[in-house]
């Protein structure tokens, strides 16, 4: 017996409507019921949803998010292609980070310009 949508959407963070929305298009299999018919979510199910969640916050686009999950449901014989589609997003992020790095050093030194005004 799993839990509740409600309580997985406490525990992923996720809205109950995003849990929908990812089980419409593919990103969750389509969840157990319980007996009186409502989403019943396991263990596995979680740790999906916070893999799903870490790929969505580091920027991955919905649909490559989809392509991964298809990759997943087909099994180990799509190890490489998921590695693949992982190493892709993953210099993506490098990429934002380093931008993001630059942008701050240039935040660093306005701050820094500002403060040594205020102190003539």
């Amino acid at each position: 017996m799993g839990i509740t949508i409600q309580e997985a959407s406490r525990k992923s963070g996720l809205s109950a409507h995003t849990l929908r929305y990812y089980e419409r298009i593919g990103l969750i299999h389509e969840v157990d019921r319980s007996t009186n018919g409502h989403r019943a979510y396991t263990e596995p199910d979680l740790d999906w949803l916070g893999f799903l969640t870490k790929l969505r916050s580091t920027g991955m686009p919905i649909a490559d998010m989809c392509r991964y999950a298809e990759l997943r449901r087909q099994g180990p014989e799509t190890f490489a292609e998921r590695r693949k589609i992982l190493e892709a997003h993953r210099e993506r992020v490098t990429a934002r980070i380093a931008r993001l790095t630059e942008d701050l050093g240039v935040l660093h030194r306005k701050i820094d310009f500002y403060d040594a005004q205020e102190q003539q």
